[in-house]
């Protein structure tokens, strides 16, 4: 896996304004959410007696590949303190400036939250820090079986409770039309689809059980989000 990013500021200021815009993308987001949603109210995280999580702290989530900052503020709603990563200096920098502004806005404490550069292959952290490891749109990027199986397993190194996290499954509609769009210029990004069950083989291998996996929108599109649990 590569350590380096080519990402700039403008760049990444770029991708913000471009991303999630369309139609199409929209309607993608807002699934995306629902299905997060409901796979947190999944996860049994230990509640207080006014159910809010974790007795004496908040729970901790490591968002990993952190973007711009897309989920923070979901994250934050759902009571976890975020920890924001990237292999992008500028992707980080950029979502630490949306989280103090969302604290700011919400808040008005200006809450600090912290971000940096890191690798998913060799992750800076303790082993079990982690209640949830909140990794979206990152897998399909990753091409080859050892990359995964790395990346699973640091996951579960420092997940003491769960995982959450997105990956393509060959889908031949979705394949035919991301072929169409690259015919076209509309898309230069090589993503992996993987065949079903390889995911699930490396995520136990790695350690996890698989509590849930779901289709964006079954038949129609290779994205899955899947939640895992640590053994």
């Amino acid at each position: 896996m590569s350590s380096l990013s080519k990402f700039t500021r403008a760049g990444v200021r770029d991708y913000e304004k471009r991303r999630y815009r369309g139609l199409d993308q929209r309607i993608v987001h807002a699934r995306e959410m629902k299905i997060i949603g409901r796979m947190l109210d999944r996860a049994d995280f230990p509640a207080r007696p006014d159910g809010i999580l974790r007795p004496g702290k908040e729970p901790l989530a490591l968002d990993l590949p952190c973007g711009y900052g897309r989920f923070t503020p979901m994250l934050r709603g759902r009571g976890f303190d975020v920890v924001s990563a990237d292999l992008s200096v500028e992707m980080a920098r950029r979502t630490a400036e949306n989280a103090a502004a969302f604290a700011k806005d919400r808040t008005g404490t200006g809450t600090w939250f912290p971000s940096l550069a890191a690798n998913a292959g060799k992750l800076p952290f303790s082993s079990g820090i982690f209640d949830l490891v909140f990794s979206i749109r990152f897998f399909h990027h990753v091409h080859t079986p050892e990359d995964r199986l790395a990346v699973l397993r640091e996951f579960r190194r420092v997940a003491a409770g769960y995982a959450l996290i997105s990956f393509y499954q060959v889908n031949g509609l979705h394949t035919l039309q991301r072929r169409l769009r690259r015919l076209f210029g509309k898309s230069r990004t090589n993503i992996k689809m993987l065949d079903p069950g390889v995911f699930e083989k490396a995520a136990v291998e790695a350690g996890f059980e698989i509590v849930r996996i779901v289709p964006l929108f079954r038949g129609l599109h290779a994205y899955h989000l899947a939640l895992l649990k640590a053994n």
